[in-house]
């Protein structure tokens, strides 16, 4: 047999020259991936920020928290863990939407195994009863679904006033991120304040 088993090279194959790593070890070391562990997952670690949702665009904005809590502004994200932080929307009362959506854009629900129990509002209507369900719904569309999606969708606290109870956790205002690309200096600001620099 030509070739390496294992950690034995056959003497054919290394006398013609076919095996420059002896065993393999080597190679294996270059091709080793990240992966986190559990303790990178803790909710104690985690980092808060804050979204002030007055005149933002919904979809936008939606899509800037959804990535915060995924954590895919991290260099350690990985799409199967929960590395991301807390997301605290305020002002969710006053979220923008673009075009004709606001009296066009209907939400549907009903109760499940009920049959006739669908109803239908407006977005209009919706942000009259609870303008919190509006970021909420946006949101949770653009987050994995199943288990993940679910706990990530806990670390989601949307608020329709301008105060939230969260003050404790000392969040990172990322308002700034939304309607246009980042400068380089805001996102050293978030780096820096994150603890990432």
């Amino acid at each position: 047999r030509s070739g390496a088993t294992g950690s034995h090279v056959c003497r054919a194959s290394a006398a013609a020259g076919e095996v420059k790593w002896v065993g393999n070890r080597r190679k294996l070391d270059l091709n080793r991936n990240y992966y986190p562990k559990q303790e990178d997952t803790d909710t104690q670690k985690k980092v808060w920020y804050v979204i002030d949702a007055e005149g933002k665009t919904l979809g936008r904005l939606a899509t800037l928290a959804s990535n915060y809590l995924r954590g895919k502004h991290l260099p350690t994200f990985t799409p199967s863990m929960d590395t991301g932080g807390y997301v605290v929307v305020v002002n969710a009362d006053k979220v923008a939407v673009t075009g004709r959506k606001e009296n066009d854009k209907m939400y549907y629900y009903h109760r499940v195994h009920r049959p006739g129990t669908m109803k239908t509002e407006t977005l209009s209507e919706l942000r009259q009863r609870v303008p919190e369900r509006i970021v909420e719904r946006a949101v949770k569309g653009m987050l994995p679904k199943g288990r993940l999606g679910n706990t990530l969708f806990t670390h989601l606290k949307v608020y329709a006033g301008s105060e939230h109870p969260h003050e404790a956790q000392t969040p990172v205002d990322i308002t700034s991120l939304i309607d246009r690309k980042p400068k380089d200096a805001d996102l050293a600001a978030v780096r820096a304040a994150v603890g990432l620099e």
